[in-house]
């Protein structure tokens, strides 16, 4: 048997206690996540997250920090995914963007109303993101080196 963890990026984005979140469509049902996605082929970490975070929001941002990288299965199909959250600036918003197919809208929301609506959580990863965020965690992105 083969196992293949996924490798997945996603992005806090705060402005005045206020964090930028997706509300997604997941099996019929909306959920909230940070803007998420997996690593495509040939592009970089950092790449990969500004760009989940455009499609997914209409935001340009600018990576700054690591937050953490989180290992995580998800007890619905049981594949392991490692996430690697990053700090970003938000930039410029484009309100007309088209968003990826499955995004229902982006929102800005601060911790205390995610608490309200946890049972729309995509996953626990959130929260432990925001809060570690909050906790002071910031990596710098010298954390992740080039490729050879």
């Amino acid at each position: 048997m083969t196992w293949l963890p996924h490798i997945t990026v996603a992005t806090i984005v705060e402005d005045n206690g206020r964090f930028l979140m997706v509300e997604e469509l997941k099996a019929g049902r909306a959920v909230l996540n940070q803007p998420a996605g997996h690593l495509d082929p040939h592009e970089t970490l950092i790449e990969a997250a500004v760009r989940e975070t455009l499609e997914e929001t209409g935001w340009d941002v600018e990576a700054t920090g690591i937050v953490g990288i989180y290992l995580y299965t998800a007890p619905s199909n049981g594949v392991t995914y490692q996430r690697v959250c990053f700090i970003a600036k938000a930039l410029k918003h484009h309100p007309d963007y088209q968003l990826d197919d499955g995004i229902v809208r982006a929102r800005w929301l601060s911790r205390d109303e995610l608490m309200t609506l946890r049972e729309h959580w995509r996953s626990e990863l959130i929260i432990r993101c925001i809060d570690d965020y909050l906790a002071g965690f910031n990596h710098s992105l010298k954390l992740i080196r080039p490729s050879l």
